[in-house]
Parts: C-alpha cells; sequence; structure tokens
C-alpha cells in the first residue's frame, strides 16, 4: 500500500504536470519547432517593410480575435453552411485586413516545421507582438500553446466587439467583461498610435463633438466632408507607423480621432493614466506589453481542446 506521503508526491507531480499541459508557456514550441518564431519575425518585419500599415493591421487582427469568444483564431474562418464568418461583423467588415500575411505565415512555419505544428491563435498573437516591434514598439514574452476553434460567431462579434462610438463607462464595461481592467483599456488603446481609420467611422466626430480641438476637426473635415467618401482614410495620430506616444498627446490636446479615442480623456477616471503615458513613454510599453499578455491569455483552447489547422481559413 502506498504511503500517504508518496502519494501526496504523485499527486502533486501530476498537478504539475496538468498545469504545464494546460497553460500556456512563451517555450511551448522551443523543443517541437524552434524555427517556427524566426519564421514569423521574418515574415512580419518584410510585410511591415513593404506596407507598415501591416503593423497595425495584425495587431488588430489578434484584438478582434482574443475579444470575441477568446484567443481561438476564430476570426480567421470563412463562412461556412453553418456559420456565418465573424470577417462580416459591424466592427470588422471592410475594415479588418492582412489575412493573406496570416496565410504567408502558416504556410512558411508548416513548411520549416515540417508539419503543421503552430495554431493560427498562436500565429496571431506572435504576428502582433512583432509588428509592434517592427515599428519601433516594445517587446514581450508571448504565452504560446492555443490551439483554433472549429467554428466562429458573426452575432457575437457584433455584441462583444467595442465600438468607435462608445463613451467610457461603455468601454470600461466592455473591458471588464473580457476580464480586463481601466489600466488595461487604456494600454490596450494605445494601440491606435499605429494606423488609420475611415472617414464613416470618425464622421460624427470632426462635424457634432464638442470636446475636440477646433483646428484638428477643420484638418480631418478637409478629407472627410459630411457625406460620401465614406473610405477616406486618416491616423490616429501625426505618426500612424511609429510605435510611440503621440496617441496619448493627441487625447490631451483634445484630437482624438474617434469618439472611444477622446472618451479616454475627457473628465473621467482615466485622465490621469493618458496623462502618465503621455509624459512616460516607458510606463507605456511596460503597460502595453503586460496587458497584451493579460488579453492574449482570454479563454484559449488548450490541451486536446480545439485543432492545429492546416488551413487558417477552414476547420480540417
Amino acid at each position: 500500500m502506498a504511503s500517504p506521503t508518496n502519494f501526496l508526491l504523485h499527486a502533486f507531480l501530476w498537478l504539475g504536470l496538468a498545469t504545464t499541459a494546460f497553460s500556456l508557456s512563451p517555450k511551448f514550441y522551443d523543443r517541437v519547432c524552434p524555427q517556427a518564431l524566426p519564421a514569423i519575425n521574418g515574415i512580419v518585419k518584410a510585410a511591415v517593410h513593404r506596407e507598415p500599415r501591416m503593423g497595425a493591421s495584425l495587431l488588430r487582427l489578434h484584438f478582434h480575435d482574443c475579444f470575441v469568444n477568446g484567443c481561438d483564431g476564430s476570426l480567421l474562418l470563412d463562412s461556412t453552411p453553418a456559420f456565418e464568418t465573424e470577417k462580416n461583423a459591424r466592427g470588422n467588415l471592410n475594415s479588418i485586413r492582412g489575412f493573406e500575411v496570416v496565410d504567408q505565415i502558416k504556410a512558411e512555419v508548416d513548411r520549416v516545421c515540417g508539419r503543421p505544428t503552430i495554431s493560427c491563435a498562436d500565429i496571431l498573437a506572435v504576428a502582433a507582438r512583432d509588428s509592434v516591434v517592427a515599428l519601433g514598439g516594445p517587446t514581450w514574452r508571448v504565452r504560446l500553446g492555443r490551439r483554433d476553434s472549429t467554428t466562429a460567431s458573426r452575432a457575437l462579434a457584433d455584441s462583444v466587439l467595442p465600438s468607435a462610438s462608445m463613451d467610457l463607462p461603455a468601454l470600461i464595461d466592455n473591458f471588464k467583461k473580457q476580464g480586463l481592467n481601466q489600466r488595461d483599456l487604456v494600454a490596450l488603446s494605445g494601440g491606435h498610435t499605429l494606423g488609420l481609420s475611415r472617414c464613416s467611422i470618425f464622421r460624427n466626430r470632426i462635424y457634432n463633438a464638442t470636446n475636440i480641438d477646433p483646428a484638428f476637426a477643420k484638418q480631418r473635415r478637409a478629407t472627410c466632408p459630411r457625406t460620401g467618401e465614406n473610405t477616406n482614410m486618416a491616423p490616429f495620430d501625426p505618426t500612424p507607423a511609429k510605435f510611440d506616444t503621440a496617441y496619448f498627446n493627441n487625447l490631451v490636446k483634445q484630437r482624438g480621432l474617434l469618439t472611444s479615442d477622446q472618451a479616454l480623456f475627457n473628465g473621467g477616471s482615466t485622465d490621469k493614466l493618458v496623462k502618465t503615458y503621455s509624459l512616460n513613454p516607458d510606463v507605456f510599453w511596460s503597460d502595453f506589453g503586460k496587458s497584451m499578455i493579460k488579453m492574449g491569455n482570454i479563454k484559449p483552447l488548450t490541451g486536446k481542446r480545439g485543432q492545429i489547422r492546416v488551413n487558417c481559413r477552414k476547420a480540417n
């Protein structure tokens, strides 16, 4: 008969193994395919070099994937008779992009690994980090080991993705439902230091808002008339291809492009943190990395749940 001491020892060993097997780790692929992460990095750097805006697009893919039922690659799935793609959701349609780069990454990592080894969900997480680094931003240790979903939900995407028209209480509530706090909200919103937005998304703010710098509103109206030209683009801040604190500097000057941007600095509970980030890039960089890791840990499929897709656009 096993002694109580041996029983407890085996129990702790089993618990340790279970925790290792079903939690994310930066070292998840170190043994099975050490070439994988360098392969992802090479393709991301080349894509961002060709088109700097792609960095913002790849970052956004990870964000919009994680907010809809967790970081499971569901955003990448095309429609089937069983479900409509999340690409058609209000917050994604004619806006989300970068799928061809993801396809390219998937093909290359499967080639260097010799078989489908890395999930599409993990590719999104690593590509987001590598995009930020490629545009001069911070790095962080991406936790890996996610598996891919076999289904998607446009309806859920419509209901949970944050809207550009949200005020601060709505944003706080939206992020809280994902297990993210106010600090995460402000730090992750700082991702808008990269990229562009369409006229149709920010038109209402530049013509109707009262908490907006008049000179900034006039500048944006020059390329975004009251009607038409919906697809004309404008940057979130003056340096859309550089990961910096210009986004927060803009908010302090009432030059936030979206209603949801300026909501972070509008006399509310997040004003102090916006000011801190605008004055202390190192604090923003540190918090951004921490919040990206936290967001990347939203409801991942691990262990035997989900699958490793062969094609990121369809389930096996």
